[in-house]
């Protein structure tokens, strides 16, 4: 999952939701707490991490990532995470209308939840990976996350990731294209992943209660 999903998926918990977004900025084990790395925090980055190892083994995911080409394989969970993003935004209205208590209520926009994500990483009073920081800026004064919306949107930040993220040279550049190669089997998929995802992520929050 990337990040509008991962924020999504992560429920109404405030630390949660941030946890959700800058997980992967977290590397290591959590127990015991990496340095600086606050409690609350770290539960959702917790969540983060249960919810991938969810995703990877499930079914429509799967499927997905044998979707990609031959020649992008190994970069095909990267790719299925923002295709996965896209959706999400793509169908925010129906998505957030039929889970409301995810999106922040009942009839928030997708421009309303990523402020208010945005919000919640800002005044997060727990400190944030310091790898995170420069990246949420960005992300932040963009909107990244309402962005993936659009396809084009997609495909940039995949080449962006090609340039900067990952180790050159790999195959990434130009991965936006297979979304559209194969839009509706990744459409699909999508909507078989996500309710299943909504009720583990719920599961793993109600288990820690």
């Amino acid at each position: 999952m990337n990040y509008l999903a991962h924020a999504f998926l992560a429920g109404p918990i405030a630390a949660d939701r941030v946890g959700g977004v800058a997980g992967d900025f977290v590397k290591g084990l959590l127990d015991p707490l990496p340095h600086a790395l606050g409690p609350a925090l770290a539960e959702g980055v917790r969540l983060h991490r249960r919810i991938d190892s969810f995703a990877d083994t499930h079914p429509a995911f799967r499927r997905s990532r044998s979707r990609v080409s031959a020649a992008r394989r190994r970069v095909a969970g990267i790719m299925v995470d923002l295709f996965y993003d896209h959706f999400l935004a793509r169908h925010w209205e129906a998505v957030s209308a039929r889970w409301p208590a995810n999106a922040a209520g009942s009839g928030a926009s997708l421009t309303t939840f990523t402020a208010e994500i945005y919000r919640l990483i800002d005044t997060h009073p727990e400190p944030l990976p310091a790898a995170f920081v420069p990246v949420f800026e960005r992300m932040a004064a963009h909107d990244w996350l309402a962005s993936y919306g659009d396809a084009a949107s997609v495909a940039l930040a995949l080449d962006r990731m090609a340039a900067h993220r990952l180790r050159a040279p790999n195959p990434l550049a130009g991965a936006g294209a297979e979304l559209l190669a194969d839009y509706a089997g990744f459409e699909a998929d999508f909507f078989d992943f996500l309710p299943d995802a909504l009720a583990f992520a719920a599961q793993v929050r109600a288990a820690r209660a």
